[in-house]
């Protein structure tokens, strides 16, 4: 089944993507975070699979919501963490993982 990324979920992605090409994403970024960074920029279905590691990256990553430079207008924004939170779609992106229906639920 294809999951297509609503609109907030498409604009937090194209920020990250601007944000990787301004080289704010930090060393430790990977390749799986650009290319799902392009997949929702792009508006590309995503798969029940890959709904799954959406859940998985925010779950592991809530604590990166914390630092400071997370938020708009503290020091260091955008931290690398919050550049990859937006790659995968941000706080919509979230939600929107975790309101979708998946097989094996």
């Amino acid at each position: 089944m294809s999951h297509t990324p609503p609109k907030d979920v498409q604009e937090a992605a194209q920020r990250a993507v601007r944000w990787i090409d301004d080289g704010k994403a930090g060393p430790g970024f990977t390749d799986t975070g650009r290319h799902r960074a392009h997949q929702l920029a792009d508006g590309k279905g995503v798969d029940d699979d890959q709904i799954r590691k959406m859940r998985n990256y925010f779950s592991r990553h809530e604590v990166d919501r914390d630092t400071t430079g997370f938020s708009h207008g503290e020091d260091g924004f955008p931290t690398a963490g919050r550049v990859a939170w937006d790659a995968w779609g941000g706080d919509p992106g979230r939600r929107w993982a975790n309101s979708e229906t998946i097989k094996g639920d």
